[in-house]
């Protein structure tokens, strides 16, 4: 499988993934810090992947998502963006309604 095919098949198979520097656990970098944080304050599970740990995986994002910086987040196989507008969304109010829609709750 070449690694456009891995990004699709993460993408795809993961309701909420952030691409970032770092884990959610230890973040390499402010921008993916405040994009972890906002996703937890909404409280859904959501995958990651450290760029920083899969060289071939950060060359080739920018080629599948066309976005030039990290983070980026996907929900539902969609890119939301970066951690501006992630951060946005968390402010208004729509990314936790976003991501209620992408990962049921639990019963």
């Amino acid at each position: 499988m070449n690694v456009l095919d891995k990004i699709k098949e993460q993408v795809e198979n993961n309701p909420v993934i952030i691409y970032m520097k770092g884990t959610p656990q230890l973040p390499q970098c402010g921008f993916s810090a405040r994009t972890v944080q906002a996703l937890q304050a909404c409280g859904v599970e959501f995958s990651s992947v450290d760029v920083l740990a899969n060289p071939e995986i950060r060359q080739n994002m920018r080629q599948y998502s066309n976005w030039p910086t990290f983070p980026q987040v996907f929900i539902n196989g969609e890119l939301i963006g970066g951690c501006d507008i992630t951060l946005e969304l968390y402010e208004k109010g729509e990314l936790k309604k976003m991501l209620d829609a992408a990962v049921p709750a639990e019963t």
